[in-house]
């Protein structure tokens, strides 16, 4: 059951590149302002980097690169909050999200390392 349920997260978090991908539309296509810009180039990457970590035939390390990759792209959105928004409680959030998104990408490194 767990096999399926990371599957499934990793696949659900992947469906808004895989159907711009699908449909023709280009990334760059979905916003033209300088945040949407950087909010899609993340995107793309995480997706990248999510799509070939649920190739690790071991789903315990599919699950922690696939999350890896999810968390740093977490991070990359949340850089471009404190870059780009004004918001106080969004920019709070961003912070919140960086830090705690960098110790858990810590402990799924070391557990990847631990596990080889």
């Amino acid at each position: 059951m767990k096999i399926k349920n990371a599957f499934f997260v990793i696949a659900m978090l992947s469906l808004p590149a895989i159907s711009a991908e699908h449909s023709g539309m280009k990334m760059s296509d979905m916003g033209s302002s300088a945040s949407s810009q950087e909010y899609m180039a993340g995107m793309q990457g995480m997706h990248e980097k999510m799509m070939a970590a649920v190739k690790e035939p071991d789903p315990d390390k599919a699950f922690a690169k696939g999350m890896i990759a999810h968390h740093e792209g977490a991070i990359e959105m949340a850089e471009t909050e404190l870059k780009y928004g004004k918001d106080p409680e969004m920019r709070k959030l961003a912070q919140d999200i960086i830090k705690a998104q960098k110790a858990e990408i810590e402990q799924m490194n070391r557990w990847v390392r631990d596990h080889k």
